[in-house]
């Protein structure tokens, strides 16, 4: 599909107006440091919210910040991990993998065309600019049924740029790293699927463990980190958690961490029939995201980065449960420069998380994270005021 001059002209038109409210925009947020992002799986707010199977995380909802009307934006999961890093679904409303190293497809927001669950292929790699893909208050087609809709939070498309926050880190000079458990040592690049040391890439389908899944990597899904020449912006900056660990423990961690616990641990809920855990149980898979989280949450608090600058932790969930509940999810903001204990009420989604860390790392707004509506979380970050 090929666009007129018109509608590239005002896809131009509509992203430089984004830009310049973007730099106009008063940024109420404390500078940040270093910015630990924990991505837990598939649960409603008041599924989390509450529960005994999750001492920890109610505990630390108390003592940290809570967002009480914090909404994921759309589904499936990887619609979801795309927005907080790059405030676009960029037209993929699917959890396929990408199709590695492919230069030579288009990708859907240069062909205006959103990828859904009924594709045939894996995704194009994200590159170049163009129109993203409509979210649906209520889905019936992709993802819903007419008996059973699923809700999102609506949103119209938009000229897109196929960048993340890593990009702008790296243009900014400060560094970042993905963190996914049970990431073999031979690393992500082609890995799909894995255990930590099995993977498609020495095994095929079917039987093999998926704790690792390539759909909650997003930044494997851009060309310019996979085939890109810029060593900063590149899949080695994708990593397991014993690298996790050793940069806690020798004070490296890097400006951004998105941090991925595997699909037992994120309360997902994956890998039960192969490995005998029991974590599809939904109550197992809360219990063992809590005790998976608590690890990680206290590892971060007790590094000495965590002890100097200003730094914060979010712990986000993608989406909810699929269920026909509203898509709202459970959000924790803990700094160590502000007050805590706080509990928000103000309308959030995942932009304006990726909006506020832009500001506190005084980036600009990239695509959605620029719109106007996008709310700053200033009250849950510390408002620097």
């Amino acid at each position: 599909m090929k666009f007129t001059k018109a509608a590239l002209a005002l896809g131009v038109v509509a992203l430089g107006a984004n830009y310049a409210a973007a730099q106009d925009n008063d940024r109420d947020i404390p500078r940040i440091d270093h910015a630990f992002v924990i991505m837990m799986e598939n649960h409603y707010y008041g599924q989390i919210i509450g529960n005994a199977n999750a001492p920890f995380i109610n505990q630390y909802a108390k003592t940290a910040n809570l967002a009480t009307n914090y909404y994921a934006v759309g589904h499936p999961s990887l619609t979801n991990y795309l927005e907080i890093v790059g405030g676009s679904n960029f037209g993929i409303v699917n959890d396929d993998s990408p199709d590695w190293h492919n230069g030579s497809c288009a990708s859907n927001i240069e062909l205006g065309t959103p990828a859904l669950e009924s594709a045939t292929t894996n995704t194009c790699p994200i590159s170049g600019s163009g129109w993203d893909a409509v979210t649906p208050a209520v889905d019936t087609t992709n993802e819903g049924t007419p008996a059973s809709p699923i809700h999102n939070f609506p949103l119209a498309r938009a000229w897109t740029r196929g960048r993340t926050i890593a990009d702008q880190l790296v243009e900014a000079g400060k560094t970042w790293k993905a963190y996914e458990e049970n990431l073999p040592p031979y690393g992500a690049d082609g890995v799909n699927a894995s255990d930590g040391l099995v993977s498609n890439l020495t095994e095929s389908e079917p039987g093999m463990p998926k704790l690792y899944a390539v759909k909650h990597n997003p930044f494997a899904y851009f060309a310019n980190v996979v085939d890109g020449d810029n060593k900063q912006l590149s899949l080695s900056q994708v990593v397991g958690f014993d690298r996790l660990y050793a940069d806690l423990a020798s004070g490296r961690a890097p400006n951004y961490a998105y941090i991925v616990p595997n699909q037992c641990h994120d309360q997902h809920g994956r890998g039960s029939t192969e490995l005998g855990t029991g974590c599809s149980v939904d109550a197992n898979a809360i219990a063992q995201g809590d005790a998976g989280l608590s690890v990680l949450i206290n590892a971060i608090k007790s590094s000495r980065t965590w002890k100097e600058g200003h730094n914060v932790i979010v712990v986000v969930w993608d989406e909810n449960d699929y269920s026909s509940l509203p898509n709202q999810v459970v959000t924790i903001v803990d700094t160590n420069y502000a007050k805590t204990g706080l509990t928000s009420n103000v309308r959030y989604n995942h932009f304006s998380l990726l909006k506020t860390l832009e500001a506190g790392f005084g980036l600009p707004y990239l695509n959605h994270a620029a719109d106007k509506n996008v709310n700053l979380m200033s009250d849950l970050f510390g408002d620097k005021r």
